[in-house]
């Protein structure tokens, strides 16, 4: 008998080869061996992978400088309430990554067929579950932190379900989401001071930039859109100049905390001065991440440019919000926010999850 025949005479012996192994996110993986161990991580790594990305772990950087900005713009320093409030924030957050998808999974089908809830590694029923449990977490996070926080962070999650179950393929859905970001430093100001007044100009203002940033980010997939990307860097550089410009009102907080000072200084430039200085830093930070990804998807609103200048936006909230806190008077609650940055970059780097959107 021939070697080929020898072969082929086994194999039927030996019955039909294994059948593929399909891992619950839908990855072929290739059957095991008989000595060999089973590969349990996988599917495992697969489910968590699948999470990660409809959830847009990079993007959680973002989130605790909104309650932490707001913290200082009302003139308090951050403690167990604010946070509480950051709890809050991304859990609600999150919840309204989870309803997106959800929302939109037959629009994805066409247009982003390799998102989780079109590519079949994440079902439906399961991504609307999560949205329902972190928006429960997070009002129960609010509660905790006190009435004034809760009062926020109800309409705060009614807003999240209204953009992404309605309010988001409307003429109303920009403003919609400007609204939430705006709402969630509201939270960390009333979690933390008990009160909102006095961070409303900073909620403007980080309202206004994820207001462009969201009317950019509607042409993702089609481009084509000149206006979007020239608004949202004319809008970049209104907010460089306004959060710059003028002397800087520290809260009544942090102008009896400067009040000591020491021997022959003066006590209430000081403090202007140095943050004064750190926040010219950060706005130019902010501006150089957002402005130069608008400008190119200005001269070429191409799907892919404009794409960059979404995440472009996206990233630049990190040194908005710091700005924000060091022009309140706390520079080193703005450290600590613009620390969130390269944390963000890091962890979407060893993630292999580079590309953020909001949509």
């Amino acid at each position: 008998m021939s070697r080929t025949a020898a072969a082929a005479r086994a194999a039927s012996e030996a019955g039909p080869p294994a059948p593929e192994q399909r891992s619950p996110a839908g990855a072929v993986a290739p059957a095991a061996s008989s000595g060999s161990l089973p590969r349990a991580s996988g599917p495992r790594s697969g489910r968590a992978g699948a999470w990660a990305e409809l959830l847009r772990l990079p993007a959680l950087f973002t989130v605790p400088g909104d309650a932490l900005a707001g913290a200082a713009a009302a003139g308090a320093r951050p403690g167990p309430r604010t946070l509480l409030a950051i709890g809050s924030s991304l859990c609600l957050y999150e919840a309204g990554m989870a309803l997106n998808d959800w929302a939109d999974r037959a629009e994805d089908a066409v247009e982003r067929p390799h998102r989780p809830l079109p590519s079949g590694r994440i079902r439906p029923a399961a991504a609307l579950a999560a949205a329902g449990a972190l928006t429960g977490a997070g009002l129960a996070l609010a509660a905790g932190a006190g009435r004034p926080a809760l009062a926020v962070a109800a309409p705060l999650a009614a807003t999240v379900w209204a953009y992404d179950l309605t309010l988001k393929h409307t003429p109303a859905g920009p403003a919609a989401m400007a609204a939430a970001r705006g709402l969630d430093l509201l939270l960390g100001a009333a979690a933390t001071a008990g009160g909102t007044r006095a961070a409303l100009p900073s909620a403007a203002l980080l309202g206004s930039h994820t207001l462009a940033v969201t009317a950019v980010s509607r042409r993702e997939t089609t481009g084509g859109s000149v206006l979007a990307p020239l608004a949202a860097l004319a809008t970049t550089g209104a907010l460089t100049r306004l959060v710059t410009a003028g002397r800087i009102r520290l809260p009544a907080g942090r102008r009896a905390a400067a009040a000591p000072g020491l021997p022959g200084s003066n006590p209430a430039a000081q403090p202007s001065r140095t943050t004064g200085a750190l926040t010219t830093a950060l706005a130019a930070a902010y501006a150089a991440t957002a402005a130069r990804p608008y400008f190119h998807a200005t001269l070429n609103p191409s799907p892919p440019l404009v794409q960059r200048a979404v995440g472009g936006g996206i990233r630049a909230t990190v040194p908005l919000q710091a700005a924000l806190a060091a022009r309140s008077g706390a520079p080193v609650t703005s450290l600590l926010v613009a620390a969130l940055a390269p944390a963000g970059r890091m962890f979407a780097k060893r993630a292999a999850m580079r590309k953020v959107s909001i949509t």
